[in-house]
């Protein structure tokens, strides 16, 4: 009832309700983060599995899906067995851990691993084609923002892909948000605030825009690996 009495009197704040081009933005990006989660799940599975095999080919390479990996379990798939041609199959730098790679392609791979390898990099394969589909999407409907966009693109740890994201969240209008406090409030980035007598009893984030919060989240950890930023130093 207080709360009818306040609307009433038109002393609530209106929500925060983006423009359609903004909405339809946000259906993008956020489409293209669920389909990105999931492609990384897959070629988690995909890992595991190989492991189940003896093929600890992850324990060598930094990507299951680069060029040189995607040759050795092309290979795998289609019969090739010795290690150690499978091994030269490596480019570009990984050339110098050939011995590494012959003990970690020493394994129990089989056809019934061959069938379940495929359905993995086919599954890796559609949303990798998802993920490009999307993107070319989002740069067609990030048009209108481009400038916003650029200037973002700036932030050390701000990607053209966090850039993304925090515009279709957000809006490419900040005045939405009357101070930047709030904004971060909006976002779920702010500890919680429950001090009694000196003694804080929970700091966590409170809940916010998931995603949003999760682009800000890489951007800090970019950010701290950048070089001669203040970002970095603090």
């Amino acid at each position: 009832m207080w709360l009818a009495q306040l609307g009433a009197h038109g002393l609530l704040r209106a929500s925060f309700i983006p423009p359609e081009p903004i909405r339809e933005l946000r259906d993008l990006t956020r489409t293209r983060s669920i389909a990105t989660r999931d492609r990384t799940r897959e070629i988690q599975r995909l890992e595991k599995f190989l492991e189940g095999s003896g093929i600890k080919l992850s324990s060598v390479v930094s990507d299951l899906t680069g060029v040189s990996s995607r040759a050795m379990l092309e290979a795998l798939i289609n019969g090739e067995r010795d290690p150690q041609v499978l091994a030269a199959l490596a480019r570009g730098t990984l050339k110098s851990k050939i011995p590494e790679l012959v003990d970690a392609l020493t394994g129990r791979f089989k056809e019934h691993h061959a069938f379940m390898a495929r359905l993995h990099l086919n599954q890796i394969d559609t949303q990798s084609r998802i993920i490009e589909s999307l993107t070319t999407r989002i740069g067609q409907a990030m048009e209108p923002f481009r400038t916003a966009r650029e200037f973002l693109a700036t932030i050390p740890g701000v990607s053209f892909k966090v850039a993304d994201v925090i515009i279709a969240e957000t809006g490419a209008d900040m005045n939405a948000f009357e101070t930047p406090g709030r904004l971060a409030s909006w976002t779920g980035v702010c500890p919680g605030s429950n001090e009694s007598a000196g003694r804080v009893k929970s700091a966590h984030i409170l809940p916010g825009n998931k995603y949003l919060k999760a682009a800000l989240g890489t951007a800090a950890l970019s950010a701290s690996r950048s070089k001669d930023t203040y970002l970095a130093v603090k």
